[in-house]
């Protein structure tokens, strides 16, 4: 039977990376995301993944930034069971079903409509579950978002591809429209920026990066409703331990120098 066919270029067709890298680190015998909606979604789709140039560490690295993030969403939602979940750019990732929320939350997908279509076709249905399709820098989805109950918005692989003063823009309107709650998404130095660019998976698809975010506390400012909370490492030594000796390296390298400590990581705000 033919797969389902996908015409995606530039920042959208970055979905696919990150899809099959969680899909890759789910088919080894002690992963650590378990993600079976991946590497069944993977399966069904008519492409070539060779192309993105994916290995087993950069799909160790996607997973351990994944679990981190569902890590938190679950604890949120532990103290929060009647809260909303607002997964903003969420490609292809499978993260309501890892998370299984409680029957209480409503989960809104927010994507292009193209990724939203993509979905629809991949992923079975749920209860509470929202999809919403739309650039996620348009204003006007989140009129079909509560405002009314604590949220936690997650962007996944998202800000770098966001100019700057759209994110600030799209920040602003999300902790203006909701009540309160937390927000968590990575984010990349000006050398982290650098780094993305050179790397051979984001120069296969074209994809352009743009927002560096050198100092957590710049939100801050920009956004007074932001409370900055916790900055986090995308890597852990413990889970690099599967990953081959350059991956290693560079892991103790970036627990130990600054500088590349803020290269990629996870950001954590109130508001």
């Amino acid at each position: 039977m033919a797969g389902e066919k996908v015409h995606l270029t530039g920042a959208k067709e970055t979905l696919l990376m990150t899809l099959y890298g969680k899909a890759l680190e789910s088919r080894m015998p002690d992963s650590l995301l378990e993600d079976h909606f991946a590497d069944v979604a993977v399966r069904k789709i008519d492409y070539d993944f060779a192309r993105l140039k994916v290995d087993e560490n950069l799909g160790i690295g996607l997973a351990i930034r994944a679990k981190t993030l569902d890590v938190r969403v679950e604890d949120f939602l532990a103290r929060n069971p009647e809260a909303i979940v607002l997964h903003l750019g969420c490609g292809l990732d499978t993260r309501i079903f890892r998370v299984d929320p409680p029957p209480g939350v409503d989960w809104f997908d927010v994507d292009y409509p193209e990724v939203i279509g993509l979905r629809r076709k991949l992923y079975p249905f749920r209860d509470h579950y929202h999809p919403i399709a739309s650039s996620v820098t348009e204003p006007g989805w989140l009129a079909d978002v509560p405002s009314n109950r604590p949220a936690i918005v997650v962007a996944e692989g998202l800000t770098p591809y966001l100019p700057a003063d759209e994110g600030l823009r799209l920040l602003s309107r999300l902790v203006s429209h909701l009540a309160g709650g937390e927000l968590m998404f990575d984010a990349y130095s000006r050398f982290g920026l650098m780094l993305l660019r050179l790397n051979p998976t984001i120069k296969a698809t074209g994809a352009e990066v743009h927002w560096a975010i050198d100092d957590p506390h710049e939100l801050e400012r920009a956004i007074p409703k932001l409370r900055f909370v916790e900055d986090i490492s995308a890597y852990k030594p413990e889970h690099a331990a599967r990953m081959g000796w350059s991956a290693k390296l560079f892991v103790r390298l970036w627990k130990y120098i600054p500088a590349l400590r803020k290269v990629g990581r996870l950001l954590r705000y109130r508001f």
